[in-house]
């Protein structure tokens, strides 16, 4: 079972003002874009009057009845369990809300960069993401590659009984 990536409550200190648009919505709480197509299909289906910035989320207020849908960076909630919302051909995989039951919610795309959402295209090719930086220029093979010189090897030439201080490899300390 997956959790919703957001944390969910009271409604957060946010401005409380309305957005002319989703899109202006989606820009002003940077929600990637590749997940725009995505969410204006849900709201397209569902029928939304209004989004009101609530801080953490957007509030989109549903035409009819039913609960409002909070849109965070990740994912939609606010769907009922018998709620059917189909993008493309294909319904959506709703899930329990924990932080905002009885209702269910759903994942953005951008969270399944391997998988991309059914009816939906994105505007960039998925890329396998990594943690390793990326190589600078790549060698020419006619430029050889410089031998490293062997560490030295560390000898331990024993300590003066008198001034305690290391020998020489002479056999000399301080007190000669």
């Amino acid at each position: 079972m997956e959790m919703m990536n957001e944390i969910q409550g009271p409604t957060p200190t946010g401005t409380s003002r309305p957005y002319r648009s989703l899109t202006e919505a989606l820009r002003a709480h940077r929600i990637a874009q590749e997940n725009y197509e995505f969410i204006t299909a849900i709201t397209d289906a569902v029928g939304i009057s209004s989004f009101i910035d609530r801080g953490r989320y957007i509030e989109a207020i549903r035409r009819g009845e039913g609960a409002a849908l909070h849109i965070g960076r990740t994912y939609t909630n606010g769907f009922t369990e018998d709620e059917v919302i189909v993008i493309g051909s294909t319904p959506l995989r709703l899930q329990p809300s924990e932080g905002r039951a009885p209702y269910f919610y759903v994942v953005h795309p951008s969270e399944y960069p391997q998988v991309s959402a059914p009816g939906v295209r994105s505007k960039r090719p998925a890329v396998a993401r990594t943690s390793t930086p990326r190589a600078s220029a790549p060698r020419t093979p006619a430029a050889p590659r410089a031998e490293r010189t062997p560490k030295p090897v560390e000898r331990d030439y024993g300590v003066c009984d008198v001034c305690f201080m290391v020998k020489t490899p002479a056999g000399g300390c301080g007190c000669d």
